[in-house]
């Protein structure tokens, strides 16, 4: 597997970049996102990159940060997910936004992605919620915007922020809560939660 390449960039369009690397110029197609993190034509570039090997094609897909790779691989292990889709969703949504949702259940943030329907988006937060909140309480995400939207996981997730908790810590747990419960029960549910582990 090609895991990543670094080049000057050839060639630069929406949804793609051509990287020369060894004389060698590298077709990977990309997400919005990538596109404005690489920057201009004739500047060096580097990208994490997948290869996708089908029977009647073979296309090799880059990123600019490991997080949107991994983003996209579990977006392809959706079923109803293929490349197309899984790239235009990254190119609406950063990888922070994009586990945020996920963890908090908002599927209606996929909808508006060209293409992405109601069931598809209920279907990508229910395939990948298990996941992605492991990822989440891993990672740091204090730093990230709340761009969750869905008035009771914001409340509650903004509550406990000012209680203290990161929002790592806190879009992990509210990921296994219902999201139409009422922010008072989530928060009263998520403090429980958190006492549990002290």
């Amino acid at each position: 597997m090609i895991d990543s390449i670094s080049g000057v960039i050839q060639h630069k369009e929406p949804g793609l970049a051509v990287i020369v690397c060894s004389g060698v110029g590298y077709a990977c197609r990309i997400s919005l996102q990538t596109a404005a993190a690489i920057g201009a034509m004739g500047d060096d570039a580097m990208l994490y990159t997948h290869l996708a090997v089908r029977e009647d094609e073979i296309s090799l897909y880059g990123f600019a940060a490991r997080s949107e790779r991994t983003c996209f691989l579990q977006l392809l292990s959706v079923s109803g997910v293929g490349p197309k889709a899984a790239l235009s969703i990254l190119s609406d949504l950063t990888p922070d936004r994009f586990a945020l949702a996920v963890a908090a259940g908002d599927s209606k943030i996929f909808t508006k992605t060209k293409g992405v329907g109601p069931k598809l988006a209920q279907r990508i937060v229910l395939e990948l919620k298990d996941k992605v909140a492991k990822t989440v309480e891993m990672q740091d995400y204090s730093a990230a915007p709340a761009m969750i939207s869905g008035g009771a996981v914001e409340e509650a997730m903004s509550a406990l922020m000012v209680l203290g908790y990161s929002q790592g810590e806190v879009a992990g747990v509210l990921a296994a809560l219902d999201p139409a419960l009422p922010s008072s029960e989530l928060i009263r549910l998520s403090l429980l939660e958190f006492g549990k582990r002290l």
